[in-house]
Formats: C-alpha cells, sequence, structure tokens
C-alpha cells in the first residue's frame, strides 16, 4: 500500500470516532426512554414533572417509546456518520441530517436552558426547584453534548470525503 493512501485511510478512520460517539450518545438516551417506558422511574420525576407520576397513554407511547425510536434513528445516523462511506449523495445527505440533527439538539438546550435561567414568560414557570437544577445540570447538558458531537460528526465526515476526493479506497 503506498504511503499517501494509508495516511489518508488513517485520517478518516480517526474522523469516524465522532460518528461512533454521536451513535452511542443516541443508543443511550434511546435506552434511558426505554427503561422509563418500560415502568422505570429514575431520573422521569425531574425529567418530565407531573407526567412522570400520572404517565397517560399519549405520554408513554409519544414521549417515551416515540423517542425511544427516534433516538435509535440518531443512532443509525451517528453509526453512518463514522463510517468512511456513504460518498456522493448519499454521503451529503448523510452530512445535512447530521448537521439537522446538530441544530435541534443545541437549539433544544440552549432554548430551555435561557428559558429556565430567565424566565422570559416572565411569570413563574410551574417547574419544582429540583426539576430545574436537574434539567440546567444534566439534562439541557446532555441535549448540547449530543448538538456538538452529531456537529463535529457531520464536519468530519465532509472532511473524510474531501480529502479522499471522492474515491473510496
Amino acid at each position: 500500500m503506498l504511503p499517501a493512501m494509508d495516511e489518508e485511510r488513517r485520517d478518516r478512520a480517526a474522523s469516524g470516532w465522532w460518528g461512533r460517539i454521536a451513535s452511542a450518545w443516541a443508543v443511550a438516551f434511546a435506552g434511558l426512554h426505554f427503561y422509563w417506558a418500560l415502568g422505570g422511574s429514575w431520573g422521569l420525576g425531574v425529567s418530565a414533572g407531573p407526567l412522570a407520576a400520572e404517565r397517560p397513554g399519549w405520554f408513554v407511547a409519544v414521549g417515551l417509546w416515540g423517542v425511544g425510536l427516534l433516538c435509535l434513528v440518531g443512532g443509525v445516523l451517528g453509526w453512518l456518520l463514522g463510517r468512511p462511506w456513504p460518498r456522493g449523495l448519499a454521503g451529503r445527505v448523510v452530512k445535512v441530517l447530521g448537521w439537522c440533527v446538530c441544530a435541534v439538539l443545541l437549539v433544544r438546550g440552549i432554548a430551555v436552558e435561557g428559558m429556565l435561567l430567565t424566565d422570559t414568560a416572565g411569570q413563574e414557570i410551574a417547574v419544582s426547584p429540583e426539576q430545574r437544577l436537574w434539567t440546567l445540570l444534566l439534562w439541557n447538558l446532555w441535549f448540547l453534548i449530543g448538538g456538538l458531537v452529531f456537529g463535529l460528526a457531520a464536519r468530519e465526515l465532509g472532511r473524510a470525503e474531501g480529502q479522499s476526493g471522492g474515491v473510496v479506497v
């Protein structure tokens, strides 16, 4: 193998780490939602407030199972972002989806953080002090980290594709 080709493969393999981390992030979040959907309660009370105690059917179906499945889709996207392929149009679609997930997670994390810190509604928010603390220190941080990781994975996929000139070795 030529040294230049070996270096290119090393660069592409290294760029895949962010995609693998994004995939692990999404699968971990999916696992937490499935745990809650199956009746687990650790952390749900400070995440969902009164919905955690009531557990209405729509909340379990959409908010727990649905979000868990959506997170599994994010896990597949993260895995694709970490692969040395796809290339061409498929690679561009994967990269755009990675940037979209990045934007949604960052906007969600920043918006909720801002609302809780500034009370933008100008009225008392029906959030307990414990919920506020956990949301500020854990849940929003989780969304911000996920957004950054998906953004880095999308950026690295673009770099790896650009370095290879679209040629898969």
